[in-house]
């Protein structure tokens, strides 16, 4: 191994040229990836898109860059109308972070996105994930942008695993050292590998025909199966659909709600229901008035 390698990463061990003639010819044509986008507008989606699926933040992403097209234009809204504006896209603390984000942005940043890494990571709601998705995909800096489906092709195409595992403090440097020095090939090499394993390095179903990469060391080895214990994340009972389903009633409301409205909304375990009510007030999206109603954060 060369002294030159990080982590078992050779340079070039997934060749950019191919992947990223491969994403120029076949990319998804998403919005949010065309010219003209801004870097809030950009940031807006990142954020929507953590745990969902694209076609569930399309609509409404495009309805945000509609309606509030820089921070400032989020900032003056409430927390409430964000939140409702949120609709069922699911975690809607992001909703409730994104908005603080914009209030930060529009009073000490100029009512832009800032474009450096570290100062990203010191807004509202922005993770190393976030702040780097920023920093490469609006202002097309060549930094490591990992997420699952990047770290799923790693594990394969490098390492030959089936699974990528864990997150480890590895993944960034893994990653940073397949990327091109070039910086502009470098920021389409990070959307390109993000997209083969988006849409052909599946996690369940991956289509090793349409794969562009020349050699992929799991396919070498054989494909081996990766034991694992993933369980699928169920939805239907559980708190989160309780909170959902009493954000629901006041999303719908126009005015605060009595406690009789929210209890209807969720009957089979008034347990679990005060819980959710209870994490809904601590997380700040949900507030009580003073004569005992609820409403949206901002709006009792």
């Amino acid at each position: 191994m060369g002294a030159s390698c990080v982590h078992g990463i050779e340079p070039g061990a997934i060749d950019s040229d191919i992947l990223n003639d491969w994403y120029a010819r076949t990319a998804r044509d998403l919005p949010w990836r065309r010219p003209g986008v801004s870097a809030w507008q950009i940031l807006m989606s990142e954020i929507m898109l953590q745990q969902t699926p694209v076609s569930r933040v399309e609509p409404i992403w495009r309805e945000w860059v509609r309606r509030w097209p820089v921070p400032s234009a989020m900032a003056a809204a409430s927390a409430g109308e964000v939140l409702r504006a949120w609709g069922k896209l699911g975690y809607p603390r992001r909703a409730l972070r994104l908005h603080e984000c914009a209030q930060v942005l529009a009073a000490e940043h100029g009512d832009e996105v800032p474009d450096d890494v570290d100062v990203l990571l010191g807004l509202p709601g922005i993770g190393a994930y976030t702040a780097r998705a920023v920093a490469c995909f609006a202002y097309g800096q060549r930094v490591p942008v990992v997420d699952t489906n990047v770290r799923r092709v790693v594990a394969r195409a490098v390492h030959g695993r089936g699974e990528a595992g864990n997150p480890a403090a590895r993944d960034l440097a893994e990653t940073e050292a397949l990327l091109p020095s070039r910086i502009d090939r470098a920021a389409v090499f990070s959307a390109a590998l993000m997209e083969l394993g988006a849409t052909v390095c599946t996690a369940r179903t991956p289509d090793c025909t349409r794969c562009p990469l020349p050699s992929c060391a799991w396919v070498t080895a054989g494909r081996p199966v990766t034991e694992s214990t993933r369980r699928t994340q169920k939805y239907e009972g559980t708190d989160r659909q309780a909170r959902g389903r009493l954000l629901d009633v006041l999303r719908a409301a126009h005015a605060p709600v009595e406690r009789v409205r929210l209890d209807l909304a969720w009957t089979r375990d008034p347990g679990q229901r005060d819980r959710a009510l209870d994490s809904l007030l601590v997380d700040g999206l949900i507030e009580q008035t003073d004569d005992g109603r609820f409403a949206l954060a901002g709006e009792g």
